[in-house]
């Protein structure tokens, strides 16, 4: 007979980012009436913990938990971010900026990207970053959330940049408080349900066992239930991706934090700079069949903007992911479900949609085959969206000065990229595919910074005269540039409302 009534416990096999993410969210939600949830990670294992970028959707997920925004920037270092800045990757001595909000304003049924993309056919426009408040601030180095009005700066969107350590340390006095335990230790061994999809508990080293109903999977790139147990195989990427390692080492502040990210890109991969309160994380991702580790540590080593703080960590990677991330009674989140390149900082944002999914499907003791095959769907489109946006950087490009670059220049691309390019080639349309995570501001930035230049213009633009767009365009200029004057520097922002307590002095 089947068991349709609640779940009575949730267990998380593994902590940091992922795990606590989980732990928080379904704390909330469920209330102490709900499932018992226990969490169980190994101080034996430890986590990747680097600064980190992330991208606008993170303040929904901290709101959903009732975070305080000041409180949760000052817990964990945190900055403020506007966008990302793209350097060299082009070519060399060529930068863009993609910002997060909007580009302009539509007219109508007339999106922005179309008038602009006729005006500039007439060598008329600006370059798209004139039309962004998020630009335009990130270059002067300030920053405001939005404000109320009908002005550019109603439309400032933004993100952190924050120590993902310590935002783990956050959240699991937020879980805490809400009822998750947390059991330290080791799993050794993983019991089997009496179906072949479905895990009985886990037994940690000194012998504690942990049953559950529902058990999640943060156990990271080993995979240990979804993968190890429950059979699910790993889609690899690489021949679109190839970046497999990076190298990571923080610095000192060289100056007042920039309210961006920082990508550069190198002779075979690219260098971050992430910006934090106390320190900037600095990391190389590379792809090891172009380059050793040796030659990735000494690039990053050698563009460094500050004195370097501890001794450059390397990790090593693959992008893909997991061909199930739901199977029977076990889901899978964070680098256990997948790993993504992290140029567009959205390996937050995976683990925030699969937390999402899951609370929207959550099971029955039954676990319906339906939520199963609809949440792995909607996941892997998620996945597969960013994939493609991510190989637009490397793929449109002018370099040719590597064999990496030249590889990245001539792949195959995935069809359903090459119909985007193709559509924005003939018309310079842009679009968001449903609910897709980039917006059509994110990809007419990487495309127009990418070199990718349109032969035509949308038809919804051809009925506004060219001196009537020129005026239009130069008027939404305008008042951007100016709203930037009524926003503080970016540090002076931090220092009024949300400043970290200085670091402590290192033990000798």
């Amino acid at each position: 007979m089947t068991d349709n009534t609640p779940l009575r416990s949730i267990a998380i096999v593994g902590g940091g980012t992922a795990g606590w993410m989980a732990a928080a969210a379904l704390a909330r939600v469920l209330g102490p009436h709900g499932p018992a949830i226990t969490l169980v990670e190994s101080e034996e294992i430890g986590t990747i913990g680097v600064g980190e970028a992330t991208i606008p959707p993170i303040q929904t997920f901290n709101a959903l938990l009732g975070i305080d925004e000041a409180e949760f920037v000052r817990a964990t270092q945190g900055t403020f971010k506007l966008g990302i800045e793209f350097v060299d990757w082009l070519r060399p001595g060529h930068r863009y900026f993609h910002p997060f909000g909007v580009y302009g304003i539509d007219k109508g049924a007339v999106p922005f990207e179309a008038m602009w993309q006729r005006l500039r056919q007439a060598g008329a426009a600006q370059p798209l970053e004139a039309y962004s408040i998020c630009a335009a601030a990130a270059r002067a180095g300030r920053f405001m959330p939005p404000q109320p009005g009908n002005t550019p700066l109603a439309h400032i969107g933004y993100a952190f940049h924050f120590d993902a350590a310590l935002y783990a340390r956050f959240l699991r006095r937020h879980a805490e408080a809400a009822g998750v335990v947390r059991r330290q230790g080791r799993v050794v061994e993983v019991l089997r349900g009496d179906r072949p999809d479905r895990i009985a508990a886990v037994v940690l080293k000194d012998g504690t066992r942990i049953d559950a109903d529902f058990f999640v999977d943060c156990s990271g790139f080993r995979g240990l239930l979804i993968a190890e147990t429950l059979g699910a195989t790993f889609e690899d990427w690489g021949q679109w991706l190839p970046n497999d390692r990076a190298v990571a080492v923080p610095t000192a502040n060289s100056g007042p934090p920039a309210p961006y990210t920082r990508s550069t890109a190198r002779a075979a991969g690219w260098q971050w700079r992430i910006p934090l309160q106390h320190r900037v994380g600095n990391g190389h991702v590379y792809a090891s069949r172009h380059l050793s580790d040796d030659e990735a540590t000494a690039t990053l080593l050698a563009n460094l903007d500050g004195e370097p703080l501890a001794e450059p960590r390397q990790l090593r990677f693959r992008t893909g992911r997991v061909d199930r991330f739901w199977i029977g009674n076990c889901v899978a989140l964070g680098l256990a479900s997948g790993f993504m390149e992290p140029l567009e900082s959205t390996s937050i944002h995976l683990i925030q949609a699969g937390i999402a999914r899951l609370l929207e499907m959550l099971p029955t003791r039954a676990f319906e085959p339906a939520d199963t095959r609809r949440y792995n769907r909607l996941m892997a489109a998620e996945f597969e969206s960013i994939r493609d946006f991510l190989i637009l950087h490397f793929h449109a490009t002018e370099r040719r000065d590597t064999a990496y670059w030249r590889a990245l220049a001539t792949m195959p691309i995935p069809e359903t990229l090459a119909e985007r390019l193709a559509i924005h080639a003939r018309t310079g349309r842009v679009y968001r595919e449903a609910d897709e995570l980039f917006t059509k501001t994110s990809w007419l930035a990487v495309m127009d910074g990418q070199g990718l230049v349109a032969n035509g213009y949308d038809p919804l633009a051809a009925a506004m005269p060219v001196d009537e767009l020129r005026t239009r365009l130069q008027r939404i200029a305008a008042v951007t540039h100016a709203a930037v004057g009524h926003m503080p520097a970016h540090a002076d922002f931090i220092a009024r409302h949300c400043a970290a307590a200085a670091p402590a002095p290192a033990r000798p």
